[in-house]
């Protein structure tokens, strides 16, 4: 039997007023060392900012909800303040 692998419904783009991650008071750290590679962190990010293969995170797309660190099992995302630039 082939597995199917499930995907996100959507893909980070380009809105009207341009990438959404300048709304960020807080953003996600993750650490590779702590992650199990469950992908709940890919799966339940509400903007598809985190890569599937690698879990690293577009910060150009997230908007810093933390849904992801919530969802990690194993602690591997932090959320930490967002530095003004």
């Amino acid at each position: 039997m082939d597995k199917k692998i499930l995907q996100p419904v959507s893909y980070p783009t380009k809105g009207a007023c341009g990438p959404t991650g300048t709304w960020r008071s807080q953003r996600p750290v993750y650490d590779a060392a702590l992650c199990n590679g469950c992908l709940l962190c890919w799966l339940f990010c509400p903007e598809a900012a985190i890569a599937r293969e690698d879990r690293l995170i577009n910060y150009d797309y997230c908007k810093g909800c933390g849904i992801c660190a919530v969802e990690c099992t194993k602690n591997a995302i932090a959320m930490v303040k967002e530095e003004v630039k």
